[in-house]
């Protein structure tokens, strides 16, 4: 299959397609065999009547990790609120590593003010105790800050938790009558938001590095043009409408650049684009199939898809030199690359036994691990810390978002109702 029959293959499914909107859920369908026990005991707040409970989108986050294990609330023996009242003996008995507490209280100017405290009850000490604050409606965004803070202390690494999702997904408004809707939410799925509609298809969604802006490919002109759009505002630029493709932006890590797919010179080649003059560079001359650039994480080379061997397969520019290298090998298809943060590896659809997985290529060993046992995963993008990959898959003949961690052991799915969705962006981290 050619990378050019998949883009209308896609376009074609999208508008075969009639669903209706409704917020994503998340089913976790695999975890760690020894997730770390944690409880979580409800947070005090005294007589505030509030918006959201902090404490089962904590839990819900750190079980969705598939690292750790939450206690049920109705299995704890005593409910602290304050160090004073944790005594380590009921929990040891519960088999809990670690205990995480907290109180919610009114702050000045309507602001709400949240000390939370973290102890380790195998070594019988604190680990850490923090205030945050926010206002009534940022009640969320404080549960997913808390939850990333418990994530880095307990494993190392960054948590994830307070980012979000960009998609795709397409909607009847009456009879054989697609809207197409580009849609974002938190990276568990609550708090869907509409940021485009349009009849006409849109793909391609990428996140600017601040998460501030939002690229993407938009039909709505009669032909594929690439737009940069603003998250809080909504305000639009388009930067491209050539003839023939306009496709695939990716925003370099510095945020002034964008890699991109243009044919107005004939065959599909990648494209760089300064942001600030518009001024266009040409990095491949072939006449191949040059598209689905990603930027490495230096901004010292991009990767690409292309068919230039007669077959999918993944290539690198270095930017500097023009030098362009061919990165993989195994398999006959090999596209939609991105490249992990850390450099060490990259993230692809593999087709293996005629289907089509999500699989990483690890620099180092130079070995292809297939991660999914679905079929016809595409669009992997990899969240910011490196441990999860969000993914477009196929559920009862419906598209639906997929996640698998790096290491393949942790899987969970985000089903919406009468909904079809594609086309999966995860943020960078956001501001706290």
């Amino acid at each position: 299959m050619s990378i050019k029959n998949n883009l209308l293959l896609f376009v074609m499914g999208m508008c075969s397609l009639a669903v209706s909107a409704a917020e994503l859920t998340i089913e976790i369908n695999q975890g760690q065999d020894n997730p770390t026990a944690i409880a979580v005991v409800p947070f005090a707040a005294g007589r505030l009547s509030l918006p959201e409970n902090v404490v089962p989108i904590v839990n819900s986050n750190l079980k969705r990790s598939g690292l750790f294990e939450p206690l049920p609330r109705e299995d704890m023996l005593s409910q602290p609120h304050e160090r004073k009242d944790v005594f380590f003996r009921d929990w040891n008995a519960l088999d809990v590593e670690f205990l995480l507490i907290g109180q919610i209280k009114r702050a000045a100017e309507q602001r709400l003010e949240i000390q939370f405290e973290l102890f380790d009850v195998v070594k019988k000490k604190r680990v850490f105790v923090e205030k945050i604050s926010g206002a009534e409606a940022q009640l969320r965004d404080m549960a997913h800050i808390i939850s990333d803070k418990v994530y880095e202390q307990v494993t190392g690494v960054l948590g994830a938790f307070n980012t979000r999702i960009v998609y795709v997904s397409a909607a009847s408004r009456e009879e054989k009558r697609l809207n197409f809707r580009l849609m974002r939410a938190d990276a568990d799925g609550a708090r869907e938001k509409l940021m485009l509609e349009s009849e006409e298809p849109i793909l391609s969604p990428a996140w600017s590095p601040d998460a501030k802006e939002v690229a993407y490919v938009s039909f709505e002109s009669g032909r594929p043009a690439i737009y940069r759009q603003n998250v809080a505002t909504g305000e639009r630029d388009k930067l491209t409408n050539f003839r023939g493709l306009n496709s695939a932006p990716a925003w370099s890590p510095d945020g002034k650049k964008m890699a991109m797919v243009l044919s107005k010179d004939g065959s599909p080649d990648i494209y760089v684009m300064d942001l600030a003059s518009k001024q266009l560079k040409r990095l491949t001359r072939n006449s191949a199939i040059d598209t689905e650039p990603g930027w490495s994480p230096d901004g010292q080379s991009i990767i690409f898809t292309s068919d230039r061997g007669r077959k999918p397969q993944i290539y690198k520019v270095t930017l500097a030199t023009g030098l362009i290298e061919r990165l993989t090998f195994e398999g006959d298809y090999n596209a939609r690359a991105t490249m992990r943060h850390d450099g060490n590896g990259l993230i692809m659809v593999h087709r293996r036994e005629g289907l089509f997985h999500i699989a990483e290529l690890d620099f180092k060993t130079e070995r292809t691990t297939v991660l999914t046992r679905t079929s016809l995963d595409e669009s992997p993008s990899l969240a910011p810390n490196d441990s999860m990959i969000i993914y477009a898959t196929q559920q009862n003949r419906r598209g639906i978002l997929a996640a698998v961690s790096v290491d393949g052991n942790v899987k969970y799915i985000l089903p919406a109702t009468n909904r079809d969705v594609r086309e999966p962006a995860w943020s960078p981290l956001l501001s706290k």
